[in-house]
């Protein structure tokens, strides 16, 4: 152990929890310690935690805050303070729910139970929009717990997707799918069915679709400090997405942009909601109105953010400068070119559509302003290099086969 003055504490084994796990690395020379539901490649093999802890069944409720609190009693003669991050949704959300307990042992900066919910449910989330001014695409929200069938006029085709993911989730059945793009009110009808006989009691969207390929989606990720003030703002365009079914709108590459007027748009909406922590946007580009249009709100970072580490505004510094050290740091409008890609050259070469986007991802790889986080240099694992070295391989027959 070296001389550290903290322990950063991540929830969780993906990508997310991997690119935040580098970047509290390459800030402090910090290994931190990785708490996850089961074991996953991208950080498994990986040199730069210092342990992961497995636990199957930390969702279930009871056992989330036990499990946690174990650590940081088994932790205790650090005599440091331990940071707790979160890298998905279901993870925050008992981060939140159990904050008074939590924040015993651990430093974080979430909002707060209330706001998450008004956020977290599409239905509120889009209301406090148009409240604010931010364009959302035509929304139809159909109880799974009505009988009757759906019977909005929509122009097709539609996107059907659940609110509540989390619940979603806890009722696997075949044909599950993250997203649907249905073409007929029958299809509606079959899929609504479908989820229904699987056990989901919340919520549907149904959602006009915004024509577009993957460049169409854009992204923002944001910082406001514990005191309500944004410290980091960016927006970014979306290269690709991941095009199989069940992980449909997880970006896979993503180029910095610079739009002023939205940028500032979400900075103010969020501040007025007194939102606190990392944010991240999901947003389209609607050319038949010319407006970008918000479906969501990830109330944390986002597993393709480490653009904002990669351009020296380090993800981990955000969190530690503002929950241990209470430092403000200057509001940062992100405008500097770069490629974040967890995809191969090949696959961005084959498989983007958009011309010009096509020629900005090949001068930035010739200015090597791009990057692959899950390649960090510091990671000494060759078992993990060659897992991700077939991943790559993979993506290629991924986006080949499938088209979304």
């Amino acid at each position: 152990m070296n001389n550290q003055s903290f322990t950063p504490v991540i929830i969780g084994t993906d990508i997310n929890a991997y690119n935040m796990a580098i970047s509290f690395h390459e800030a402090y020379d910090i290994h931190p310690i990785l708490v996850g539901k089961q074991e996953m490649g991208f950080t498994s093999f990986s040199t730069i935690p210092e342990r992961i802890d497995i636990h199957p069944d930390i969702t279930d409720k009871g056992r989330f805050v036990p499990i946690l609190k174990e650590l940081a009693e088994n932790l205790q003669n650090r005599n440091h303070p331990l940071v707790l991050v979160g890298t998905n949704d279901a993870y925050v959300r008992l981060i939140i729910e159990n904050e008074e307990e939590l924040k015993k042992y651990y430093r974080f900066n979430y909002i707060s139970e209330d706001l998450m919910n008004r956020l977290q449910k599409k239905a509120n989330f889009y209301k406090l929009c148009e409240e604010y001014g931010i364009d959302t695409p035509t929304t139809y929200f159909y109880d799974c717990k009505d009988d009757s069938p759906f019977t909005e006029e929509m122009t097709y085709p539609v996107i059907i997707k659940p609110s509540n993911g989390i619940e979603y989730y806890k009722h696997p059945f075949t044909g599950q799918e993250k997203v649907y793009r249905v073409n007929t009110p029958e299809e509606t009808d079959k899929v609504i069915q479908m989820i229904k006989n699987s056990g989901y009691r919340d919520e549907l969207i149904i959602q006009d679709y915004i024509p577009g390929d993957d460049t169409y989606m854009w992204d923002s990720v944001l910082y406001l400090n514990s005191k309500s003030k944004t410290e980091l703002v960016t927006f970014g365009q979306v290269v690709l997405q991941e095009h199989t079914a069940t992980a449909i709108g997880n970006y896979t590459s993503v180029l910095t942009r610079y739009n002023e007027e939205m940028m500032k748009k979400l900075q103010q909406f969020l501040e007025t909601v007194g939102y606190v922590g990392f944010a991240n946007f999901d947003i389209k580009y609607d050319e038949r109105d010319g407006k970008f249009k918000i479906f969501e709100v990830n109330i944390r970072q986002g597993r393709s953010s480490y653009y904002v580490t990669a351009l020296g505004h380090n993800m981990a510094t955000y969190i530690v400068d503002d929950v241990l050290h209470d430092k403000e740091k200057p509001t940062t409008y992100l405008n500097e070119e770069y490629l974040f890609s967890v995809v191969p050259r090949i696959v961005l070469n084959n498989f983007v559509e958009n011309e010009a986007v096509k020629q900005d991802v090949k001068r930035l790889v010739k200015e090597k302003k791009w990057g692959n986080p899950l390649f960090y240099k510091k990671d000494k694992s060759f078992k993990r290099k060659f897992y991700m070295l077939l991943r790559q391989i993979n993506y290629y027959r991924k986006y080949k086969n499938n088209k979304w």
